[in-house]
């Protein structure tokens, strides 16, 4: 079948959706222009920072569409491309681009607060509880998850042969490892980082401090993206996957200490002229293989290989392999944690929440394409799924585009690697600092509810906080391989996304709205990511030694997973007790009244 079809038939049910659902949405839920968001009323010029809706796009895009919109297809091809070309597409339509919507509305209306503390005035204290421990440790496996993703990245190398570099080429650095000669494409990407990071303060203050009209903000970002790469092939920086560990931890460690518009905010802003430098790159190159007639290389159905890959059916892992791109539950977190202190009108919920996600479900539509198109099947299992070692799938996707721009603009296979490397890395970056941000804010919360409100001053210090955010995700970073971890994070990614529909069920409820459209995915999620992570729990306990429970390596994870089983079904039972007792219309009484349902939408 020729790329084409499925590309043009997924780009135009997401483009309805976003045109059609959104706005029905957006008129259940009541959106209401004529009320002042919390950036507005709660101004603190630390979290609650008003910002144009272009630059809270930009940087809520960059905070959600992360590796996994790109990672998850990668893996989810081993079903072959059909099977994910269909969770993506309805996913992200009818579940992920209304939850994210969702989180982000009543987080408005909740004076900013957390989905957590919106679950503690609706379900009370003893499923607040469950929620924000549930809540910190599924953070602290995304974070972890992207910390190893963005070394990988980072010290990315693949064969000189294949990169078609001939011998000594300068392009990129290479070295010998086990006799090959190795491309070391990551080196490039390193540099970049490093200089939109350090040039990210001045981005800040002209942005905040100096208010510089937002053509000259985007020239000057595109001129250091372009400096940062440029100096990239001058001066590749080169370092072990290990000391990335560290250097990654001090970057998001500083970055989640300081005000929001220092770094983060304009670090996020800058690198997404290449994060969408590098979105029309793949619709264009999809587009050119589609008019030179090239067939999807990966077959429509593959079940029964995925099945012995993956370690299981479709259902469930599908599902939970591609989160990002479809529905992911860290979006909740983003679009209630950090977003909604910064948006300055709530149609914003619409035009950032579900059009954001909108992106990110092309976004994972076209790198599913692009591998299912370009990377011979062969390779691709070499790469992703090797024989007795760890997978690489941010790897085949650098090497797809390399092969992509080769074929299309005659560029060298090494240079067309860099740039997947340089797109997939700033997803990653981008979503790694709000991810630990986000982990701050709630150990936060979980200090002050243990102590009543009351909780000491170390407790409450943003420094000692984002130091044990950054501790927690160390520890599982060098405890876990990538491929195992992904699958407890992408089962506790889309569980989070199931008990955000809950509570948001729960707050319309008590409001006398609609509330079917958030309940529908709640449920579906709630029995898909159950499902996976006892599946999950029965693979270590078969895997293990004669008269052990689990082997000692999968301890950490299976320990995780039975708390998140655990948290998850207090969350839920809390949820039936309330609604059981008529206990969820005292919810209605704690917070602002909504608007009336005839408000305008826009």
């Amino acid at each position: 079948m020729n790329v084409l079809i499925p590309l043009l038939a997924g780009l135009l049910l997401l483009g309805l959706g976003a045109r059609f659902y959104s706005s029905w949405i957006s008129r259940l839920l009541g959106v209401d222009d004529r009320r002042p968001t919390p950036a507005r009323r709660l101004e603190d010029g630390r979290d609650y920072v008003p910002t144009r809706t272009h630059v809270v796009f930009a940087h809520h895009f960059a905070t959600i569409a992360g590796a996994g919109p790109i990672v998850g297809p990668t893996l989810a091809l081993a079903f072959g491309w059909a099977p994910a070309w269909g969770w993506i597409v309805l996913g992200c339509i009818l579940f992920g681009a209304v939850h994210d919507m969702t989180a982000m509305f009543i987080s408005l209306r909740e004076d900013g607060r957390s989905l957590a503390d919106v679950c503690r005035r609706t379900l009370g204290g003893a499923g607040y509880f469950c929620f924000l421990a549930f809540l910190l440790l599924i953070l602290t496996l995304i974070n972890a998850i992207f910390l190893k993703l963005s070394c990988k990245a980072l010290s990315a190398a693949y064969p000189a042969a294949l990169l078609k570099l001939e011998p000594g080429s300068r392009l990129i650095g290479t070295f010998v490892q086990d006799g090959v000669v190795m491309g070391r494409i990551g080196g490039i990407a390193t540099t970049s980082v490093f200089v939109i990071t350090l040039f990210a303060p001045l981005v800040g203050w002209l942005a905040h401090r100096r208010r510089l009209p937002g053509p000259w903000l985007y020239l000057l970002s595109a001129g250091i993206c372009a400096a940062s790469i440029a100096l990239g092939f001058r001066f590749p920086i080169a370092l072990t996957p290990g000391t990335w560990l560290y250097v990654m931890s001090a970057y998001v460690f500083l970055a989640c200490w300081v005000p929001v518009w220092l770094v983060m905010q304009p670090r996020d802003f800058v690198n997404v002229q290449i994060l969408y430098a590098g979105v029309l790159l793949l619709a264009a190159g999809l587009v050119w293989l589609g008019f030179t007639g090239r067939p999807l290389a990966a077959a429509g159905w593959a079940v029964a290989e995925g099945t012995r890959l993956a370690g299981g059916p479709v259902w469930p892992f599908l599902m939970i392999t591609v989160a990002c791109g479809a529905i992911s539950g860290f979006h909740s977190l983003a679009a209630g944690g950090t977003t909604a202190k910064q948006v300055t009108s709530e149609s914003a919920v619409r035009r950032v929440g579900y059009y954001a996600m909108v992106l990110e479900g092309a976004l994972a539509l076209m790198a599913l394409l692009l591998v299912a198109a370009v990377l011979p099947r062969g390779e691709y299992l070499a790469i992703v799924f090797p024989a007795g070692g760890e997978g690489n799938p941010i790897l085949a996707f650098a090497v797809a585009v390399g092969y992509l721009l080769h074929d299309m603009l005659g560029l060298p296979v090494a240079a067309g690697c860099v740039a997947g490397i340089l797109v997939l890395e700033g997803f990653v970056v981008t979503t790694l600092d709000t991810a630990v941000r986000l982990c701050r804010y709630i150990l936060e919360e979980f200090w002050g509810f243990l102590w009543n409100g009351r909780a000491p001053a170390f407790f409450r210090n943003a420094f000692v906080n984002t130091g044990f955010a950054v501790g927690l995700m160390l520890l599982f970073a060098t405890s876990s391989t990538l491929f195992a971890a992904w699958k407890v994070f992408g089962a506790g990614n889309q569980l989070i996304a199931a008990l955000a529909m809950t509570v948001a069920s729960f707050w319309l409820l008590a409001r006398g709205r609609a509330y079917w459209f958030a309940l529908a995915p709640a449920l579906f999620m709630t029995v898909t990511t159950f499902a996976m992570l006892l599946r999950q729990l029965w693979s270590y306990h078969a895997a293990a030694p004669a008269g052990a429970l689990v082997a000692a390596k999968d301890l950490p994870l299976a320990v995780a997973s039975l708390l998140l089983l655990a948290l998850a079904t207090g969350v839920i039972l809390v949820s039936l007790r309330r609604l059981a007792g008529g206990r969820w219309r005292v919810a209605a009484a704690l917070a602002p009244a909504v608007a009336p349902a005839d408000s305008p939408a826009e």
